[in-house]
């Protein structure tokens, strides 16, 4: 009898896990509303992630950050059943980027210093690939790159100012802190830079540097996207180059004939 149940639990957890790998991996209906309530939810987490500088003092963060944890539990154990490879998930920047923001949801004031990291979230939503697939059968698949390109900025954005708050304006309370540092990071991304807010010290000096060579970069990058002539997604047979000219007949990599099919 027991060797029976034995054998009825194994049947139902492998059941389990086919039906969370057809839910994470699948093109059906299903999977798809799956899928777009899981990317609801991560932008509500990141929200939480953005606002924690403004709401860490109420009464009530810690409830939710431990909620947020237990939720992110969930969904790292359901994405390692759905995995026909945990060993290989484990090494993937998104999910050892996720288990690093577990840890500050589970260790706030230990970690506190570090959960500006947690909005790098926003950057691993935009690396599931199939928002990009649902994206590619609509009329705005050319605002593919562009997409990508203000994803990448406004996560680098968030991420700064979340640093700048914690080192060098935590002592501001509130939302002038937040907004101080928001102000900061802005117009040295831009190299505006008014100067009537500026970061003390050798340090300070170092952190504008370093926000105005990378923010000058993801904005080049930003405009490239938006200005420069739109290319289609398809991969190449022969040797999978997978960006081409709307009207390539030919990979100009290897030469080998293309067939891109015309969405239009």
């Amino acid at each position: 009898m027991s060797q029976e149940a034995e054998t009825n639990g194994q049947a139902g957890f492998g059941r389990l896990c086919d039906r969370l790998r057809q839910l994470y991996h699948g093109r059906s209906v299903a999977a798809l509303r799956f899928q777009m309530a899981a990317a609801i939810v991560d932008l509500l987490i990141i929200a939480f992630f953005i606002a924690t500088p403004l709401i860490r003092d109420r009464p009530a963060f810690l409830w939710i950050d431990y909620s947020i944890a237990a939720i992110l539990m969930i969904e790292i154990a359901a994405r390692m059943l759905a995995s026909s490879n945990v060993l290989r998930l484990l090494r993937q920047p998104t999910m050892l980027l996720d288990l690093f923001i577990l840890t500050t949801l589970l260790a706030p004031a230990s970690l506190e210093n570090f959960g500006f990291l947690r909005i790098l979230r926003l950057w691993s939503l935009s690396q599931r690939g199939w928002i990009w697939a649902q994206l590619r059968q609509t009329r705005l698949r050319e605002w593919e790159d562009a997409a990508k390109a203000v994803i990448n900025l406004a996560t680098f954005l968030f991420v700064v100012t979340g640093f700048i708050y914690s080192f060098f304006f935590a002592g501001r309370p509130g939302l002038e802190g937040y907004v101080d540092a928001f102000y900061f990071t802005v117009t040295t991304m831009t190299t505006t830079g008014f100067g009537d807010i500026t970061l003390p010290g050798v340090a300070g000096k170092l952190t504008s540097i370093a926000v105005m060579i990378v923010g000058i970069s993801l904005f080049v990058r930003l405009a490239q996207a938006v200005f420069r002539p739109t290319k289609v997604t398809f991969a190449c047979p022969q040797c999978a180059l997978q960006r081409h000219e709307p009207d390539a007949v030919h990979c100009k990599a290897c030469g080998h004939v293309l067939r891109i099919p015309d969405h239009d």
